[in-house]
């Protein structure tokens, strides 16, 4: 079992979404976040003040698969979100160690679906 953790641009998400489901993968979790890698940011005036936004917008997407899911999981994502431009983002895919369902408790596999 794997959780795979994908940060993109927002503009992205549809299209991440849609190789998703072809890829069968539908259960998912997504948040507004902000932060900056590469990208790093810019400079924007407001009112004749100079800002600068160095955290960018990005939608975080947090996916628990069983072994079989994660390939088809990570090349949906990148066929979605790839632009071949800095800040198309980055995926982590970590160990789970359990997982519980807690309307039914069942445990391992069984609870991912």
């Amino acid at each position: 079992m794997k959780l795979i953790t994908a940060l993109v641009q927002p503009h992205r998400l549809q299209k991440v979404k849609d190789e998703l489901f072809k890829a069968n993968v539908t259960k998912m979790t997504m948040n507004n976040v902000h932060g900056c890698g590469q990208q790093s940011g810019y400079n924007e005036t407001y009112r004749g003040l100079v800002h600068e936004v160095n955290l960018m917008p990005k939608v975080r997407i947090e996916i628990a698969v069983n072994e079989n899911f994660v390939k088809p999981a990570i090349e949906a994502i990148i066929k979605g979100a790839r632009t071949g431009k800095i800040g198309d983002g980055k995926i982590f895919i970590t160990e789970l160690a359990e997982v519980v369902r807690i309307r039914t408790g069942e445990k391992g596999n069984k609870a991912i679906g």
